[in-house]
């Protein structure tokens, strides 16, 4: 077996110039043609440039950050999934600068059995310029595991990766070198050598933008069920969870799903670079049968994630919750989660966002929230974190919104519906891991149950609402949310914690 340093030898003395004159004239460069232009987008350059402003105006209040380690953002027509991507790419700091952007995505066209990276083009088009291609990290990639090739038909006419670089070039201005991944194995042992691969990249000196589109051609109602519950194994961050989530999607007879994440390898290779530090969160859903005048019989659905790096030691100004005991809300704080709520509901229709007016140091404190809509005393949507790394005021006006839009359990609330819904906001302390349930005390705790990728939650509150043992109400969750079966809890991890209800 050759030893890999004479590949690497050999690599990198064909990249040193040879300064005599009788070496060959250097090639001109290649160019990538923009090939979804007018399909996908605009091929006209103002237009384009309008298109792509106005997606990202939409979400103009999103705070930048500069702790963006990857998105995972839709690829298809910007009239169907425009708004989407924007959610994501306006997370981006123009001001912050990354060495290379890795592009990952779905072959739609050719069977690779493993990655394609494009070591040949120096550059690809777009009506809004060229942007470069970092073909030396190609090679490398291509040079330390021949699970990556180099296949010109994988990139000639693919458009996952292709309809990424407009957004990119409105909203970093300049683009760094990109590196072009495309990604086609059912093999799991190939993405983890991807990983492998991948990993000593994944820092903050670059980004990852991985393409992927989610459920095809269901229903809208269907699309809905199936997407929320792919975003769910998505911010679990758990692999085993996500193949299990595609597998029981693919085997649920939903009429014409072809299948339910188009780019499930790309996503995969990315969550199997994460760790337990990172933080992934949902931004955004939609599916094609939410663009004006289209079929509900047959669509697409669309997420947008970030995954952020982990915190520094640091906090600045966030605001911790130290223990389970310490926090309080007053009422007029109440009121104002309340309005929030509400505030970014209302605004969902006209795509604007709601800015309260007043926040609170205690409404600054990073801690998870359930939001739950009720129409006639009867729940109209409820969605929620324990997520404890977004501020309070943030998360209930996210959480107001997807219960509001994106429960796979209900339809989306309508416009003439809000004056008739009543809100109900849950303030939940950070979770305390228990080892009996002599711990727990019944209409004081809610329990967390994890055991594997599974895993499962009751609120407190629901104590009130059904007659229920200790023993009864824990077993119900087992059974009911975490899907472990009765007694599946007995040796699961167990987690309480309490909420502030209003």
């Amino acid at each position: 077996m050759k030893p890999i340093y004479i590949t690497l030898l050999t690599l990198l003395t064909t990249m040193i110039p040879i300064n005599t004159t009788d070496s060959p004239r250097q090639h001109d460069p290649t160019v990538r043609p923009a090939t979804q232009a007018g399909s996908f987008y605009d091929s006209d350059p103002k237009q384009l440039t309008h298109d792509v402003d106005s997606l990202l105006a939409r979400h103009a209040d999103t705070p930048a950050r500069n702790d963006i380690a990857a998105l995972i953002v839709p690829h298809a027509g910007y009239y169907f999934s425009g708004n989407v991507a924007a959610a994501a790419y306006a997370l981006l700091d123009p001001a912050h600068t990354y060495k290379r952007v890795f592009l990952i995505g779905p072959s739609h066209y050719e069977w690779l059995e493993g990655a394609s990276v494009n070591t040949e083009d120096d550059f690809y088009s777009t009506p809004l310029g060229q942007v470069k291609v970092d073909r030396e990290t190609g090679k490398y990639l291509s040079a330390i595991d021949s699970i990556f090739t180099y296949r010109a038909e994988a990139h000639d006419r693919e458009h996952c990766l292709e309809v990424q670089l407009p957004f990119l070039q409105r909203r970093l201005g300049h683009v760094p070198p990109i590196v072009p991944i495309i990604v086609n194995t059912n093999d799991y042992s190939h993405l983890q050598r991807m990983a492998d691969a991948l990993r000593p990249y994944f820092n903050s000196d670059n980004l990852f933008i991985i393409s992927s589109d989610f459920s095809h051609y269901p229903s809208y109602d269907d699309a809905r069920e199936v997407d929320g519950k792919t975003r769910q194994a998505i911010e679990s961050g758990d692999v085993a969870q996500l193949l299990a989530t595609l597998d029981s999607n693919a085997r649920s007879k939903k009429r014409n799903l072809a299948t339910s994440a188009c780019g499930e390898q790309a996503i995969i290779t990315l969550m199997l670079m994460l760790d337990k530090k990172h933080d992934i969160r949902h931004l955004l859903y939609q599916n094609s049968g939410d663009a004006p005048n289209h079929d509900h019989s047959r669509v697409v659905g669309y997420h947008a994630f970030a995954v952020f790096h982990p915190a520094e030691k640091a906090t600045g100004e966030r605001t911790e919750v130290a223990d389970t005991t310490s926090f309080t809300l007053t009422d007029a704080e109440k009121a104002i989660l309340k309005e929030i709520a509400l505030g970014s509901i209302r605004t969902a229709f006209d795509s604007t966002r709601y800015t309260p007016s007043r926040l609170t140091p205690s409404l600054r404190c990073h801690c998870g929230a359930f939001v739950s809509l009720m129409k006639q005393g009867s729940l109209r949507g409820c969605m929620g974190s324990f997520s404890q790394d977004t501020p309070l005021y943030e998360m209930v006006h996210e959480m107001a919104r997807a219960a509001a839009f994106e429960d796979p359990r209900f339809h989306s609330l309508r416009k003439e519906e809000l004056s008739s819904i009543e809100i109900e906001v849950s303030v939940l302390t950070p979770m305390r891991r228990i080892h009996s349930l002599d711990e727990f005390q019944l209409h004081r705790h809610g329990i967390y149950i994890k055991k594997g990728y599974r895993s499962g939650t009751f609120l407190p509150q629901v104590a009130d609402e059904v007659n229920w043992t200790k023993e009864e109400f824990v077993g119900h969750c087992s059974q009911d949310k975490a899907g472990l079966g009765w007694n599946g809890w007995r040796d699961a991890e167990l987690y309480v914690y309490e909420a502030i209800v209003f």
